[in-house]
């Protein structure tokens, strides 16, 4: 694999854990203000990172060693709002910038299986910069978000709310390999 291919799939890996992590920690937040279908949302969209890092990973397969990977993350533990607004600013960072940028490098690097994890992630995360904003309006509004159900892709981690598509408009798997995410009541 080509050194610089491989140094953006390290980062996209490096960035996908921390959202991964973020949003956990901001899903647990956001119950605890009494936003259930909110907390939810992150969980299922940190499940979908967490496809992401692991896409990214395989890549890497031939990769073995150390590595220090400098990876784009935001931090801060504030209120349902402001972590919300984070989340929009990371998604639409990943899908107008970071991600076409190293979907073109691996292009020109010729790195098929690079550019469909990469390809993968950026869809994917257009529809998590929608969903947070939509989420965003209703907390805003002091009101929880209006959807208890989200889908997840386990192939590429294209995340739906409410209805399960039949095959992923993605990756076009069957809807059997989407996993389910409800508010817990």
């Amino acid at each position: 694999m080509n050194d610089m291919t491989a140094s953006n799939l390290k980062s996209a890996f490096g960035g996908e854990s921390m959202a991964h992590m973020r949003y956990l920690i901001w899903g647990k937040a956001a119950q605890k203000e009494g936003f259930p279908n909110v907390a939810n949302l992150f969980e299922a969209v940190a499940y979908a990172e967490q496809v992401h890092a692991h896409n990214h990973f395989k890549e890497l397969k031939n990769e073995v060693g150390e590595a220090s990977v400098t990876a784009g993350a935001g931090f801060g533990l504030t209120n349902t709002s402001e972590n919300l607004q984070g989340a929009i600013d990371g998604e639409n960072y990943e899908v107008g910038q970071m991600y076409p940028a190293f979907m073109a490098v691996a292009q020109l690097q010729g790195e098929k299986g690079s550019m469909r994890s990469f390809h993968y992630a950026i869809e994917a995360e257009k529809t998590h910069a929608e969903l947070f904003t939509n989420a965003k309006v209703f907390v805003d509004a002091q009101k929880d978000y209006d959807q208890d159900t989200i889908h997840v892709c386990d192939v590429c981690g294209y995340t739906v709310a409410e209805h399960l598509v039949d095959t992923c408009p993605v990756c076009h798997v069957k809807k059997e390999l989407f996993t389910t995410f409800v508010t817990k009541k």
